[in-house]
């Protein structure tokens, strides 16, 4: 009987020791995100602007996105997308959860300046109304950081050339709306 409870311990531990093996195998390269601050020395950090693979990725995506129609509460390709809702299809694609709603995307991540924004951040505006002061629409950048004009990826129920579409801010309507630049990458 004692060989069998050896045999028994033995197996359950290493069933628990596979188990906690496991969790602290690091997960592959391919899913790593590169951090976004460098240790320089212990206590000082430097901010870098390079995008990362993912937001290149996620841009990409995005880009091959061009020419799908305006759909008002739109969120497919099949079926049109607005502002949000393109936002938000582009970046589920890559899990990364981000609200179907302009007014909630403007405290998405966290707020960079426009000098920084770099590609796979959202850029929010205000809606189209003179005297509009809350978010309403919403578009992915796709301009390296300091370019100018800062470009975005978005869709637009204007008028004139509606759907997926690339615009800038500068020289434009958008720069007057300009709100923020959101970071969720």
């Amino acid at each position: 009987m004692r060989y069998v409870w050896l045999v028994f311990l033995l197996l359950v531990g290493i069933v628990l020791g596979s188990a906690l093996w496991t969790r602290r195998v690091p997960p592959p390269v391919a899913q790593l995100r590169p951090a976004a601050v460098v240790p320089i020395h212990a206590t000082a950090y430097v901010i870098s602007n390079k995008p990362t693979p993912r937001a290149d990725s996620v841009v990409a995506f995005a880009l091959r996105q061009l020419g799908t129609n305006y759909c008002y509460a739109g969120n497919t390709p099949e079926t049109g997308f607005d502002c949000s809702g393109f936002v938000n299809y582009v970046f589920a694609r890559y899990r990364i959860p981000v609200p179907h709603s302009t007014a909630l995307l403007i405290s998405a991540g966290r707020a960079v300046e426009r000098t920084q924004a770099r590609p796979g951040d959202i850029v929010v505006f205000t809606g189209t109304a003179a005297t509009s002061t809350t978010p309403g629409h919403a578009g992915i950048v796709i301009s390296k950081p300091g370019e100018l004009p800062l470009r975005f990826v978005h869709s637009s129920s204007a008028r004139r050339e509606s759907g997926v579409k690339i615009s800038q801010v500068e020289g434009t309507d958008y720069e007057r709306r300009f709100m923020q630049v959101r970071r969720v990458l």
